[in-house]
């Protein structure tokens, strides 16, 4: 995995230079990056603003390692992620990304427990799942499946899966989408914790502006690049955020 950015340093978690998605052929075209250029630091909650079709999952596959960039280039570190073969990207993600999507995708028939222990299989250090349970709250829960459980407890559960790995990134894809407003604080308050407590980078793709309050920087997306990129010098905690 070669490709390090000249004159860089290891400050940032991620950097793109003219990143661009483009989907299709002809009439049916789809630019979903256009010359996308960022910077995110190391340890931030960072959040992705914008509405449906802005761009902003599809650069989260792309740094996820999900999915590849039609031109431009993207760094994870001093690593290039857009120079990487699919095997070196299953490597990646292996060793540094964990996912969370609005849609839980627990295994019905396995406990919480049970779900989080899956994540043992894939990844070289990982935590005891009954430690990542209880960092999410859940220590209590280890032995409940996933219909014994509210929304908001499986989203924590799934929260807890993807840091059973210890990530160095948290990718969560509307993590809040299905859950109402009480609820979605409790996460979002799972995921402040997890950014204090292990020091991961969390990138949060959301079209919920309120969101963003807690964020520590706002990257607004609007067809395919980015408007405004804001710095929040005061950010409020989930539980102040009016939904």
């Amino acid at each position: 995995m070669n490709g390090k950015l000249p004159n860089g340093d290891d400050i940032a978690a991620f950097r793109t230079r003219n990143l661009s998605k483009v989907y299709g052929e002809g009439a049916a075209t789809v630019h979903a990056l256009r010359g996308v250029s960022l910077e995110i630091p190391k340890g931030e909650i960072v959040v992705l603003l914008g509405p449906s079709g802005s761009g902003k999952s599809t650069l989260l596959n792309i740094l996820g390692g999900l999915d590849h960039a039609s031109s431009g280039e993207a760094y994870f570190q001093h690593q290039s992620l857009t120079e990487m073969t699919n095997a070196e990207l299953t490597q990646y993600r292996r060793a540094h990304v964990g996912f969370v999507f609005q849609f839980y995708n627990l295994m019905p028939s396995l406990t919480a427990v049970e779900n989080v222990e899956l994540v043992r299989e894939i990844a070289d250090q990982p935590m005891r799942p009954e430690e990542a349970l209880a960092l999410v709250g859940l220590d209590k829960r280890l032995h409940h499946f996933p219909s014994q459980m509210s929304g908001g407890e499986q989203q924590r559960v799934a929260i807890a899966r993807a840091i059973a790995k210890q990530p160095t990134v948290l990718f969560c894809d509307e993590p809040t989408g299905a859950l109402d407003s009480t609820t979605g604080r409790a996460v979002l308050k799972v995921l402040q914790n997890v950014n204090e407590t292990l020091g991961a980078t969390i990138l949060i793709v959301t079209h919920a502006a309120a969101t963003a309050k807690m964020a520590d920087r706002v990257i607004h997306f609007a067809d395919g690049d980015i408007r405004e990129v804001i710095v929040n010098t005061a950010k409020l905690s989930p539980e102040e955020i009016e939904w």
